[in-house]
């Protein structure tokens, strides 16, 4: 019995979406045909000129506009903010900081200080469900 070993295609949209860009600013040849995980390995350690300008000056997919600005995907919704933005447009919108921009940066702290809350709380139930298990006297042979 022989095995085959076919390639490892993706759609353009997955891997813009590995790659951090925006697929509708990518090159039509790369929208129209298929990428193989080579071809995307060798994107990510050796970009071409079109990828490095994309990730330097965008427009960005929500994902990365969301990071840039501190903010949740949700929150960018919220905002009105429903299209890919150029980092020049980003930095516009740091800059004037809008009243919703103020509410959604300081919603997404209230939700790291709260997973770290929940973190830490878990970690403690750990440590003390294992020391209870670790009675003294106790064997398990």
């Amino acid at each position: 019995m022989t095995s085959h070993q076919t390639t490892q295609t993706m759609k353009p949209a997955t891997a813009a979406k590995k790659l951090g860009v925006y697929l509708q600013a990518t090159p039509a040849e790369f929208q129209e045909g298929v990428v193989s995980r080579t071809e995307l390995n060798a994107l990510q350690t050796d970009p071409p000129e079109w990828l490095q300008n994309l990730r330097r000056n965008g427009p960005h997919p929500r994902p990365v506009v969301a990071a840039k600005l501190g903010v949740s995907i949700a929150g960018l919704a919220r905002g009105g903010v429903t299209e890919a933005l150029t980092t020049e447009q980003i930095d516009a919108l740091k800059d004037d900081n809008p009243r919703w921009l103020q509410q959604e940066r300081d919603t997404q702290a209230e939700v790291r200080k709260e997973a770290v809350r929940i973190k830490e709380k878990a970690a403690q139930v750990k440590e003390k469900n294992g020391a209870r298990d670790q009675k003294p006297g106790r064997s398990d042979a």
